[in-house]
């Protein structure tokens, strides 16, 4: 997958600006939410931030297989490179940090 996302990620510099900004924002809004929210289910803070990570990653566990099978059509130039090329470093580097300080002061 590394080496598609490679190969394909200048297809993906084609789709503009808002594509960018969704695969970073929308995984740390998500994550966010639900590092917040997950006191309603649980109150250990190990859980409630595993919670946050699958939420926040659910973008890049499931979309390439998911899109290969419900829109075979789908560019692959973009949602894989938007999945393993985006989102996941800024999930790994900026959201997991976040995610952690919400659950520990939330």
């Amino acid at each position: 997958m590394g080496m598609i996302t490679a190969r394909r990620f200048g297809t993906f510099s084609r789709y503009g600006r808002f594509v960018t900004l969704f695969a970073v924002l929308m995984p740390l809004f998500n994550g966010s939410v639900v590092a917040v929210a997950s006191h309603l289910v649980t109150n250990s803070v190990g859980n409630r931030f595993i919670f946050a990570i699958l939420a926040a990653s659910a973008s890049y566990i499931a979309v390439p297989a998911a899109m290969r099978l419900a829109a075979p059509k789908a560019d692959p130039g973009l949602y894989i490179p938007m999945a393993l090329g985006v989102t996941f470093p800024v999930n790994i580097t900026l959201g997991m940090p976040l995610y952690m300080a919400l659950v520990q002061h939330s």
